[in-house]
């Protein structure tokens, strides 16, 4: 009798695991990855003088895009890791900054803001052109973005003004790519607006697509 309670309660625990740590898995919040200095992707830009490098790190490919519980590439949408390192001792404005990917045939693509995924995201027949109207965040009805969507959108943005000396920021920029088929190869990304302390704006950064394209794979 104690060896079949056993058998029975040792089966119930398993069972129970099999159906809760998957939901559990699925339930985790997204962490933003850790960003290293940008000099240490291949996509990236390095101004020797300022001690100012920018990159770009596309999410893809299915294994790295997993970070996300959204399916962004289902709806149309490339996530890139942007990343700033100020070397310098002083602080470097990026209030101004603006960040274009200009594609291999000359489509000039700029980043979705956070209200477009939302609209992209719960009305996937839609587009994603700014509405002149302020939207209000979505609440919780059929076909909308949850709140969970809602916070990992949030918490992956780049949303950095400034960077501080000897310091990197970094975050998520979406780009709408659903209409190109190869956004990637042979394309680059220019950001201008990057200054100093001063206020003085530096001469513009242009990150080439292929160096990640072509960087060799890690075993």
């Amino acid at each position: 009798m104690r060896h079949s309670r056993f058998a029975f309660s040792s089966g119930a625990l398993i069972l129970c695991a099999a159906f809760f740590v998957p939901a559990l898995l699925a339930a985790k919040n997204f962490v933003k990855p850790v960003a290293k200095t940008a000099i240490n992707y291949p996509a990236h830009d390095f101004h020797r003088d300022e001690k100012v490098a920018i990159a770009a790190d596309p999410y893809d490919t299915p294994e790295k895009a997993g970070i996300f519980s959204i399916k962004f590439s289902e709806h149309g949408f490339l996530p890139v890791f942007f990343i700033v390192t100020n070397d310098s001792d002083q602080p470097v404005s990026i209030a101004q900054m603006e960040i274009t990917l200009i594609t291999a045939n000359r489509s000039k693509l700029t980043p979705i803001a956070p209200s477009d995924l939302y609209r992209r995201l719960s009305n996937p027949q839609g587009n994603t052109r700014p509405s002149p109207i302020p939207i209000p965040l979505p609440h919780k009805t059929k076909g909308a973005v949850t709140k969970k969507e809602m916070d990992e959108i949030e918490s992956s943005q780049f949303e950095a003004r400034a960077v501080e000396p000897h310091s990197t920021q970094s975050g998520f920029l979406f780009f709408d790519v659903g209409e190109i088929s190869s956004p990637l190869p042979g394309a680059t990304i220019d950001i201008t607006g990057v200054a100093d302390s001063k206020g003085t704006e530096m001469l513009y950064f242009e990150i080439a697509v292929d160096k990640y394209l072509n960087a060799p794979v890690n075993p």
